[in-house]
């Protein structure tokens, strides 16, 4: 019984899967008709750039389609950077475009592509479909000399590829130079300067292929970035920081050969070769920086703009096919241009990824978002499909449970076309932002805290006996240094006195005034004779310094007296002015030698 039921119910779950994974495929409508195709494809640089305009109409019944199919053939679909499109001249409205599949059409890519309105019978719609291809020339030859111009060859389809009958289309090329060496002979074509015109070619049934090769100069840079990093840092103190580790390759044709560095400079050879490109940054931008492994990068200059501050940035060396260079920029912008929030909800939105050169192409680009400590209920929201890492988490200064970073990486080929902000959704408490200088303030106080304790507390177990004889003798040394200025002072009052004395002749003042200071310097000779016996008991040999100091201010009380004297002989005229200069000179050097030495011998205690 159980064997019946389940050979009943297996080819049930067949049929259903079956089912199920038909639903998955979409069906050409065949009531739409174009009417007409204007194809333009750009092959001035390394990207290959093509612009569809289509007029689509519905020659069927009752129906009324949203959405038509948009195909491209094997080859183009592999190099596919960026596709999208557009209704409307004046006033775009960009319609949603997602991939597709058909049955029975395999290796042909089809995109859907949404109408503004629905098109019911009768109606013609005008859509630009703009598809951007990485990769699609080839160098040819693949490697040139110094000296040599590059060539690239481009392969495509003579025929727009359409699931559609095409009713008139034509196709525009063009080129880098008006150099070219061959192109696809299908008439009608025409050519002109650096442009090639084909068609106009009638009633091109669906998916009809013909080979499509152009084969021209082109010494356009061929920089592909093969690595990117773009780290970004948002802090709640109102600064957004970023920085990006840019890999970049020449993919142009190889230097074949020596390169002469010589030969570069005077015969301005190199044509091909990269000297420098310029990396726009946000109007917004400050604080900027430029270097790789080796260091700052001087040969870069910075423009700012009414929109955007020009970066042009000049390797250390030219770059040639093949060569590669590695280089870090970084800059500050303000978060209030692109953080908002309402009370704890927040929103960051920011561009994916950013300008680094004209036409460029992003082989592999990872974009971190450090978010502030704290945060939570993150919510990501991009304006394409990317690859989300699990988040990570950053430690910085003052950092407890570290900084939450959103990782990202791409899926594909980026171009400028890619150049669309995200959105990330967070919530974060404001009061948390005075965690961290609270944190600081208690680090102070604790360190200013310990440093009290340590100073003032002793935490030997047994007394040093030797230090602290130090600190008294340290403590008596002070006071003799306090006494010796005192000292010192009573020295410039007798000097004082001399030249008031004479001045104004007046002897019984003078002599007053002389047994007055006379007294005042006995006391403080005595205090300094005293601490000579104490220090000298703990510490004989400070005790000689102290001796030697009551020496040379004998020596030096013995001079003034002598100076005193002579003044004396001088106001009763008893000597000669001039006997007495003389005389005055040679006692002022000798005191001024003593006094020296005095000084020297205080500050060496």
């Amino acid at each position: 019984m159980k064997l019946s039921w389940l050979l009943n119910v297996t080819p049930a779950l067949f049929l259903m899967a079956v089912c199920c994974s038909y639903a998955d495929f979409v069906s050409i409508n065949k009531d739409l008709v174009i009417k007409s195709c204007d194809r333009t494809i750009d092959l001035t640089s390394q990207l290959v750039k093509i612009n569809h305009k289509i007029s689509i109409t519905n020659n069927g019944g009752s129906g009324a389609p949203r959405t038509f199919l948009f195909s491209l053939e094997g080859g183009a679909q592999d190099k596919l950077s960026y596709i999208g499109a557009t209704q409307g001249t004046s006033e775009k409205t960009y319609l949603k475009v997602s991939e597709a599949k058909v049955q029975g059409h395999p290796g042909v890519g089809f995109w859907k592509v949404e109408l503004r309105d629905a098109l019911t019978k009768g109606i013609t719609a005008v859509v630009n479909v703009e598809v951007v291809l990485g990769g699609a020339q080839e160098m040819f030859p693949a490697a040139i000399t110094q000296k040599e111009k590059q060539l690239a060859r481009y392969t495509g389809n003579v025929y727009v590829h359409s699931p559609y009958p095409i009713n008139s289309q034509t196709t525009t090329i063009t080129l880098a130079s008006a150099n070219i060496e061959s192109y696809t002979k299908h008439e009608p074509v025409s050519k002109q300067d650096s442009t090639v015109k084909y068609g106009p070619y009638n009633n091109v049934a669906p998916f009809t292929v013909s080979e499509l090769i152009v084969h021209a100069e082109n010494n356009n840079p061929m920089l592909v970035v093969s690595n990117l990093i773009r780290v970004i840092e948002v802090s709640m103190w109102g600064n957004i920081a970023i920085e990006e580790t840019v890999d970049v390759k020449h993919n142009g044709a190889q230097l074949k050969g020596s390169f002469s560095r010589y030969e570069y400079q005077r015969e301005s050879s190199g044509v091909s070769s990269v000297k420098n490109f310029k990396t726009l940054l946000p109007a917004a931008a400050k604080d900027v920086y430029y270097r790789d492994d080796i260091g700052n990068i001087s040969t870069s200059h910075m423009k700012v703009m009414d929109d955007a501050v020009e970066l042009d940035l000049r390797p250390r060396f030219p770059l040639f096919g093949g060569w590669k260079t590695h280089y870090v920029v970084g800059y500050n912008v303000p978060s209030y241009e692109y953080l908002f929030y309402k009370g704890d909800n927040h929103v960051l939105s920011m561009r994916l990824v950013d300008h680094l050169f004209d036409d460029m192409l992003i082989e592999n680009a990872e974009v971190r978002v450090i978010l502030p400590e704290g945060v939570s209920d993150v919510e990501l929201s991009t304006p394409y499909p990317v690859k989300r890492d699990k988040d990570d988490k950053h430690y910085t200064y003052l950092d407890t449970t570290g900084r939450t970073v959103i990782v990202m990486r791409s899926q594909g080929d980026l171009t400028e076309n890619h150049i669309q902000n995200f959105d990330l959704q967070f919530k974060y408490a404001h009061r948390t932002m005075l965690l961290e200088p609270l944190l600081l303030v208690s680090a102070f106080f604790l360190l200013f805290l310990l440093s009290i304790i340590y100073v003032r507390l002793d935490f030997s177990i047994r007394v040093d006996e030797g230090a602290e004889a130090k600190m008294k003798v340290a403590g008596y040394l002070e006071k003799v240094a306090t006494l010796q200025d005192r000292r010192n002072a009573l020295y410039q009052s007798i000097e004082d006195a001399m030249v008031k004395f004479k001045s104004n002749k007046d002897n019984n003042s003078f002599q007053s005034a002389l047994k007055r200071i006379g007294g005042d310097y006995k006391v403080e000779t005595q205090a300094i004779a005293e601490l000579l016996t104490t220090v000298k008991n703990i510490n004989p040999e400070l005790g000689d310094k102290v001796g030697e100091l009551q020496r040379l201010d004998r020596v030096y009380r013995d001079l003034q007296a002598q100076q005193t004297a002579l003044v004396e002989k001088l106001v009763s005229g008893k000597i000669v002015k001039a006997a007495y200069l003389d005389q005055e000179n040679g006692l002022v050097k000798k005191k001024e030698e003593t006094m020296e030495k005095i000084n020297s011998l205080v500050r060496a205690f």
